[in-house]
């Protein structure tokens, strides 16, 4: 195998991304010409075989050597990752789309691979379930992403990784869904997503207790009495908990989710200003109006905050795309929360057990690195 060859097999393109070209070359070899009779320069004398065979083999080791010497200085400008760090461009970009637009199969098959998760054991080795798992890493190891820089990188990669989940553990084949939550900003306990049917439950049940949070159990839709083992780091066995706000909270509420204040954030002229003014607007505002687990750290456990933080990534999708060539790579902040580091693309994103460290470099694009979707 050539240095060439080499050089791209370690640095093979993840699946669903632009293939790299192996290489091959083509045309008559050295030997066939010289084998050719029809050959005008063929000569019968052996001294001038050798001294051909010679001079192809000095003039390719030549050429071999200059072109591993180039790749290796190529090479040790990249930073070394188990995904590649060249940007390629992915060839089949999956659709994210909003919920109320999927059809009743394609809802019913995604409520099926989120209730699987929900009766998987855990691959971090707990005594809880794969769905837990993501509750649990998000409190011990996404709070660092909040107020910070890495608040909407951090959530872009958790969420992938949950969409990693579902395919590979519970043969899920659509994509990630989300809730434009602008489309409810009057009242979002009016939304398709509360329905007991092809939604995933409304609000908790007064009449089935204790109470935490503001929240009580849900008792309707596909994840009626779901156990949850935490409140926050507290191990607290409990049924899945949603308290709606009242209509004049709501309505307060409501208007970080409006068109008008969207269309505003989205005009953000850097992405520090953007970040922080999407976490602090509608970001809290959804667990605010809903109460119980969804307003804490451990929110994963409602199966809504995967939906919610699509939304969110969708929005900053938006953001890019409205600016791509200066947007794309732009990345402002602190790096953590509290922190006095200034944050930079080269940055890593824990996720503990549940997927390798990537960089932010790695999912600033939808369409390269390790990501292969856009929205509609």
């Amino acid at each position: 195998m050539s240095c060439l060859s080499r050089y791209r097999e370690r640095y093979a393109p993840i699946p669903n991304s632009d293939e790299y070209d192996e290489g091959k070359n083509s045309g008559l070899s050295p030997h066939d010409n010289l084998r050719s009779k029809t050959n005008p320069y063929r000569s019968s004398h052996p001294f001038h075989y050798i001294t051909g065979f010679v001079a192809i083999g000095v003039l390719g080791l030549a050429v071999g050597f200059t072109a591993c010497l180039l790749l290796l200085s190529l090479k040790s400008s990249v930073p070394s990752s188990k995904y590649s760090p060249l940007p390629q461009r992915c060839t089949n970009p999956s659709l994210r789309r909003e919920w109320r637009s999927l059809a009743e199969r394609e809802k019913i098959e995604y409520i099926d691979a989120v209730q699987c998760l929900t009766t998987t054991s855990s691959t971090l080795g707990l005594n809880q379930s794969l769905h837990d798992d993501f509750a649990w890493i998000h409190k011990r190891i996404g709070e660092y992403s909040h107020d910070a820089a890495p608040f909407l990188a951090w959530h872009r990669y958790f969420i992938h990784v949950y969409e990693g989940y579902l395919r590979d553990r519970c043969d899920y084949t659509g994509s990630l869904t989300y809730w434009d939550w602008t489309l409810d900003w009057a009242n979002i306990t009016t939304s398709p997503v509360w329905d007991s049917a092809l939604g995933f439950g409304g609000n908790g049940n007064k009449s089935m207790g204790p109470s935490y949070f503001n929240g009580y159990c849900v008792t309707d839709g596909p994840f009626a009495m779901l156990e949850i083992p935490y409140l926050e780091d507290i191990h607290l066995p409990h049924c899945l908990l949603r308290g709606f706000e009242n209509s004049s909270s709501l309505a307060s509420l409501g208007k970080a989710l409006s068109p008008a204040t969207l269309e505003a954030l989205l005009g953000s002229a850097d992405y520090e200003t953007f970040n922080l003014g999407l976490e602090n607007g509608p970001h809290i505002a959804i667990p605010r109006s809903i109460n119980g687990d969804f307003s804490l750290h451990t929110a994963p456990f409602d199966p809504v905050f995967f939906l919610h933080h699509t939304q969110l990534d969708r929005m900053w999708w938006r953001w890019q795309h409205l600016d791509h060539r200066k947007r794309a790579g732009e990345y402002l902040g602190r790096a953590a929360t509290n922190s006095s580091s200034l944050a930079a693309p080269s940055d890593r994103l824990p996720m503990g057990d549940l997927a390798p460290a990537v960089t932010v470099a790695e999912i600033m694009d939808t369409e390269s690195g390790i990501l292969c979707y856009r929205y509609f």
